[in-house]
């Protein structure tokens, strides 16, 4: 199974323990975040429905926060004497997928519970 979930105006295609690095998420080392799902496939039916797909979570663990390697901005005019230099580290978050779920358990829990509340009514 896997899914595919956008963080940072980017997408990335992740399975259970994969970790990948990704723009910064707040938190702290340790804590789970929730990561919107744009895409499911399970092997036997592929899931594209934002409907069923609003229902559907992806879990994962933060892993490391840190900055990424240095990017050289160069700026140059010829004939001018005009050049500068900067740099940029961009920060990071590295996770580590814990769970890919289908639907969340909770509305499985209230779905289930809905039909049998619902008949004693109706009668």
């Amino acid at each position: 199974m896997y899914a595919i979930v956008s963080t940072g105006g980017k997408q990335y295609k992740v399975a259970t323990d994969d970790v990948i690095t990704v723009e910064k998420i707040e938190g702290n080392i340790g804590d789970k975040v929730q990561l919107p799902v744009l895409f499911l496939n399970d092997g036997k039916k592929i899931v594209t429905d934002a409907a069923k797909l609003a229902k559907a979570k992806v879990t994962a663990e933060i892993v490391d926060q840190f900055k990424g390697e240095k990017q050289l901005v160069f700026k140059f005019k010829k004939r001018k004497r005009y050049h500068r230099l900067k740099g940029h580290r961009q920060q990071l978050t590295k996770v580590k997928i814990t769970k890919i779920q289908a639907t969340s358990r909770a509305a499985a829990k209230k779905a289930a519970t809905e039909p049998e509340a619902a008949a004693p009514a109706a009668e």
